[in-house]
């Protein structure tokens, strides 16, 4: 039989088989009508594949009805009833059996998801109908489903929940007649809980509560759950912030055993103690720190020795106070670091530490670990001693007043200049020459840390004032000056020497690490920089940071210099700490550590040991055993737990923008536009407040969104909205419960 008279007579029959459907009152039944005969058609012996455009034919589909079509093709494709072959025709789809992929599900609050699969560089989309009972940040497994047309993201069906990772859940009580609910504060999680007559611990409408977990839904079930803490009304000072923490499962307390012990180790330096190290109480130092800092753990000395410089980094001795495995240890581990927010500090260690016996506090002896730098004028550390040492700091210096020292001194070397001379002149008089040689140190080093290629991402960081109630009263901008380069570059020199005596040991060591960025989003950053007419050398997949720090320099001064830093720094790995890996990227440095900061950093702390017992001869075959097993999961557990203070200081400060705008709705302000995504456009103010555009406020025209220029483009008109853009704005709306802001678009500049 030939091919055209297969053809005809395969048509002959779909057309018997498809009469003219009925219409019912109900359109949704008589879609599913249509839906269910064109999938029975496919199903059939006489069918063979057809493209759209044959099957609109066949069945007599009409201008009018394409739309139908369309639809019920992409709806038989994601309920994987039907596929589309490598010819482009639909058909059937074949019986295979689906391996089941296991990853995490990443909520989304309209409903639908994302799961994480590790080694796969896109998520999975996991559309609402298919999301089963997964809560947000389930371990799941799914099967994928049949790949959609148009080349859009692979989508997949939730099919087991193989582990829960939320057990407990913040939010606000619904009070009913004999039961209630628990509506989560975290909008990715989209089940209210059910919480029985007699387990709502006497809460009532509008407090904010704690609920443990104890029955997780199925289909058509709520989870259920018990309260098992009233953190207060909704409008109570302070709760809102406390939500967040509880919410994070951030621990704020300490226990009884942990301050006790904290109290029975604070005792004042005595001789005993001081037995063995290197006295450097003599020495002239100073710690600088910001005005309201109270855990002063580093100081610094500097003096010349010939045409070298003589650097001291002084860090606080926490590991004479808090002993491995004491129970301020443990919480110290359990914690991870400290986590500054507006109002308060959560502290990893008791106060009794952090701010006394651990701080190196003015006129007071302190233990410390200590790492003597001899530095050469071309900023090259040639020779480096680590001890253990006792000091006294002679000035508690601020930021501010060494800037303010430095800023002086620098306007009347000038001629003509009149320059007023601060107080700080006088009060630090004996310390003068130190800052100025501090200056001079810090600009060789920062030249020579340029000059292999260090990356410098200096953005604007915020800093907001709240009242007494925790209410924002203003949002400043933090000052990074000369004082704040100064400390960092000599931080750096001092973790970086640290981490190289340490590597040439050959001792296991925790390191800092920043990975060499992904070679796809290189690739991807380096399409963007074309629009530009900027370019990336060397190779994707292996880039060298002076490429990136060229680039930037490029664009240093020019109108696109924001949006480029930003773009690049979106293609930058996170920093971990590592066991294998002491690179670091960012700062193109081979050997790097954090060294510096044992009182509010839990590697800091193990680091500190570790030094200390290959200084006193202890380390030998055992405690390499000892280490090689417990430094891998220090490594991982800190690294979460540095992102989890991260997301909970995003999260606080997110709800104090949205608190503080909320006292400007219908104000115009101007903002750049920080993000551009299919649905809106994020603009940030010049405070660092960021809100969204949304698409749907853009009349008289339909946009695209084209992911590799970071940008949106109107059909229409062919308007553009792209990274880096000046817009002006009103605000629109700002609601504290998804911590979110609208603005709407007034005119473009």
């Amino acid at each position: 039989m030939s091919k055209n008279v297969k053809t005809k007579k395969k048509n002959k029959y779909i057309k018997s088989k498809i009469s003219k459907t009925k219409i019912t009152k109900n359109k949704k039944a008589l879609f599913n009508e249509r839906k269910n005969k064109v999938y029975g058609l496919m199903c059939d012996d006489l069918y063979v594949p057809m493209k759209i455009k044959e099957l609109a034919t066949v069945l007599n589909v009409s201008k009018n009805d394409r739309a139908d079509l369309d639809r019920i093709l992409e709806e038989l494709i994601i309920e994987g009833k039907i596929e589309i072959n490598k010819r482009g025709k639909y058909q059937k789809a074949k019986e295979v059996k689906k391996e089941a992929l296991e990853g995490k599900f990443i909520s989304h609050p309209k409903g639908f998801g994302f799961v994480e699969i590790e080694g796969r560089e896109e998520d999975l989309y996991i559309p609402e109908s298919f999301v089963k009972t997964a809560l947000h940040g389930d371990v799941v497994k799914v099967e994928l489903l049949p790949e959609r047309k148009g080349g859009k993201r692979q989508e997949a069906k939730v099919v087991e929940i193989v582990d829960h990772e939320i057990d407990m859940v913040v939010g606000q009580y619904q009070k009913q007649k004999n039961f209630g609910f628990v509506v989560a504060d975290n909008v990715r999680i989209n089940q209210d809980i059910f919480i029985p007559q007699g387990k709502d611990l006497g809460a009532v409408d509008g407090h904010i509560v704690v609920c443990q977990i104890t029955k997780y839904g199925k289909a058509g079930k709520n989870p259920e759950g018990v309260i098992t803490e009233i953190l207060g009304h909704r409008n109570d000072p302070g709760v809102d912030i406390m939500s967040i923490i509880k919410a994070y499962g951030v621990p704020t307390e300490f226990e009884d055993k942990v301050l006790k012990q904290a109290t029975n180790v604070a005792k004042d330096v005595s001789e005993a103690d001081m037995a063995g190290r290197l006295d450097l109480r003599n020495v002239p130092m100073v710690t600088i720190d910001g005005e309201d800092s109270k855990d002063l753990d580093d100081a610094i000395s500097l003096e010349k020795d010939g045409e070298n410089y003589k650097l001291g980094v002084h860090i606080a001795d926490v590991t004479n106070y808090v002993q491995e495995n004491s129970a301020l240890d443990v919480e110290a581990k359990k914690r991870g670091t400290s986590v500054y927010l507006v109002d308060r500090v959560i502290p990893m260690l008791p106060h009794t530490l952090s701010n006394g016996i651990c701080s190196l506090n003015q006129g007071e002896d302190r233990l410390a670990l200590s790492c003597i730098m001899t530095i050469d004028k071309h900023g090259k550390v040639i020779d480096h001693e680590i001890a253990e040492t006792v000091v006294n700091i002679d000035r508690r210096m601020t930021y501010t007043a060494v800037a303010a020292i430095l800023d002086y001194v620098e306007h009347s070397n000038k001629e003509n200049d009149e320059a007023v001379r601060p107080p700080e002149m006088d009060i630090y008089a004996d310390f003068v020459d130190m800052f100025v040689m501090m200056r001079e140190l810090s600009e060789i080093i920062r030249k020579k840390r340029d000059k292999r290629g260090a990356i410098d991402f200096d953005f604007p960081e915020a800093k907001i004032i709240v009242d007494e109630d925790g209410h924002p009263t203003d949002i400043l901008l933090r000052e990074r000056n000369m004082a704040t380069k100064i400390i960092e570059d000599f931080m750096l020199s001092a973790n970086e020497t640290v981490a190289k005596h340490f590597y040439d040991l050959e001792i296991p060591f925790l390191y800092r690490n920043h990975g060499v960025p992904d070679g796809d989003k290189i690739e991807k950053l380096s399409i963007f920089l074309g629009n530009f007419g900027y370019h990336l050398n060397g190779d994707r997949e292996n880039l060298e940071p002076k490429e990136l720090q060229k680039l930037l320099k490029q664009v240093a001064g020019k109108p696109e210099a924001e949006l480029i830093s930003k773009v690049a720094l979106r293609s930058m790995q996170q920093a971990r700490y590592t066991v294998d890996d002491s690179s670091h990227f960012g700062l193109a440095a081979e050997y790097y550590c954090h060294f510096t900061s044992p009182i509010r950093r839990y590697p800091d702390l193990q680091i500190h040991r570790i030094i200390k017992e290959n200084l006193r001869g202890r380390y030998n075959a055992k405690r390499k055993e000892h280490y090689e097993s417990l430094l891998p999961m220090v490594a991982n557990e800190t690294s979460k737990l540095e992102r989890r203070a991260e997301e909970v200081e995003r999260e606080v400060d997110k709800l104090k923008k949205v608190e503080y705008l909320s006292d400007y709705i219908g104000e115009h302000f101007t903002g750049t536009v920080s993000g551009v995504t299919q649905w809106g456009i994020y603009v940030e103010l010049l405070n660092t407040i960021e809100g969204m555009i949304p698409v749907a406020s853009l009349k008289d025209d339909y946009y695209n969104f084209v992911e590799d220029n970071y940008e949106l483009v109107g059909e229409k008109f062919n308007k553009h909205y792209t990274l880096g853009q000046v817009l002006d704005i009103e605000v629109v709306e700002c609601n504290r419960d998804t911590r979110t802001i609208d603005f709407k678009l007034l005119d473009e500049k």
